[in-house]
């Protein structure tokens, strides 16, 4: 099934999203709520939807941190200003068909990522393959039973109800979700929830022109947790984990996002699959798995 992508290539997401965009207020209510939730440390991390790698100074504890986003434009900027050192592994992907081997990665980040998603199951049962055994997951999504949404249904200043457990989407590839929907999705993808912060309860044009950004993300940061039990605000956060213990396989990082073969060759600045000999381009410290440069007798 082919599945439509929100992709930001070259639109300079960080520009058009965060620099002088007046969300940083929003920028540092969710740094608290990731700061509560995120594992500190750990084998390897994978963070889908990073773009330019605005969260990616989280990932101080891990050894190996995978930046994956759609955009490669978004990933030279995450470049930039996280340089080349191997460390960080830039990797250019389709959310729905993950590059990377099952069970090599100890935790993994979505965060302003699944509002985006059309097919948010399919999403989640990829995420959860890619983990070890007991895995941990921490995501963002959009709440769509928000405080604001209510008081407008309410008033009947929008027909969409907020109570109803459907996504809904109110721009192309724009989606809310209902707190009950997403949990139900989130166990039948195989993940258990751990703990959640509600985010965001301030994110109103008056009141960020009142407030300074660094008071009103603290005074968030003390509401989320009693937030999270009535899950009113626009953002939610989650940390939830996949069944079983073990430890990250690390025999080797990508499988073949074609045929899912894990036998990919270095070939120059290519990997190779051996199974659809499908090559992808792995130039300029860039892996990108979005579409296959050769096949077969083309190499």
């Amino acid at each position: 099934m082919d599945h439509a992508i929100c992709d930001y290539e070259g639109t300079s997401y960080r520009a058009r999203f965060w620099d002088g965009q007046g969300r940083d207020y929003e920028d540092l209510a969710e740094r608290i709520a990731l700061g509560r939730l995120l594992p500190p440390s750990g084998r390897r991390i994978v963070e889908i939807g990073a773009g330019f790698g605005r969260l990616a100074d989280f990932y101080t504890g891990y050894e190996q941190v995978i930046l994956l986003d759609y955009a490669v434009s978004g990933l030279r900027e995450a470049q930039e200003r996280l340089g080349t050192s191997g460390r960080f592994i830039y990797v250019a992907a389709d959310l729905y068909q993950l590059p990377l081997a099952p069970g090599t990665c100890d935790t993994a980040v979505t965060v302003r990522v699944l509002h985006h998603v059309e097919d948010v199951p399919a999403a989640l049962r990829g995420i959860a393959s890619v983990l070890r055994p007991g895995g941990v997951y921490v995501l963002e999504y959009a709440n769509k039973r928000n405080l604001k949404a209510i008081l407008r249904y309410l008033l009947r200043r929008q027909s969409w109800s907020p109570f109803s457990p459907e996504p809904y989407e109110f721009v192309r590839l724009n989606f809310d979700f209902h707190p009950t929907w997403m949990a139900q999705e989130l166990s039948r993808a195989g993940f258990t929830v751990d703990a959640g912060k509600a985010v965001s309860h301030f994110r109103y044009p008056f009141v960020k022109r009142i407030v300074p950004p660094k008071p009103l993300a603290a005074v968030d940061g003390l509401f989320q947790d009693v937030g999270a039990v009535w899950k009113f605000s626009p953002s939610i956060f989650l940390r939830t984990h996949t069944a079983g213990v073990g430890g990250a396989v690390d025999t080797g990082l990508f499988c073949c996002p074609t045929c899912r073969s894990l036998d990919l060759k270095p070939v120059g600045e290519l990997l190779v699959c051996a199974g659809c000999h499908a090559a992808w381009s792995a130039a300029d410290g860039i892996y990108d798995f979005k579409a296959p440069v050769a096949r077969g007798n083309a190499l």
